[in-house]
């Protein structure tokens, strides 16, 4: 099982802000995990542009970064400030 986390707009995309779940067989990266969740979300591609960040056990990583049971994966979107 891998805790998933939704920060800013990701969460609204998700409906939720974080869940727990345990992921296909299939889904052994990062790349793949964030294809499967844009799928299930119907997200429209929000949870595969690149400026959405992800860490891995408060690590920022870059595609493909394996993920395996008992993750903690963040996903964060870009910040705008001025």
């Amino acid at each position: 099982m891998v805790q998933l986390l939704y920060f800013g707009r990701l969460s609204d995309v998700a409906g939720k802000s974080e869940e727990a779940l345990t992921l296909p067989e299939t889904v052994t990266t990062t790349t793949e995990l964030r294809s499967w969740l844009d799928l299930r979300f119907e997200a429209e591609g929000a949870l595969l542009e690149p400026t959405v960040r992800l860490a891995v056990n408060n690590e920022i990583v870059f595609d493909p970064h394996p993920v395996r049971g008992g993750d903690e994966i963040a996903f964060m979107p870009p910040v705008g400030g001025g």
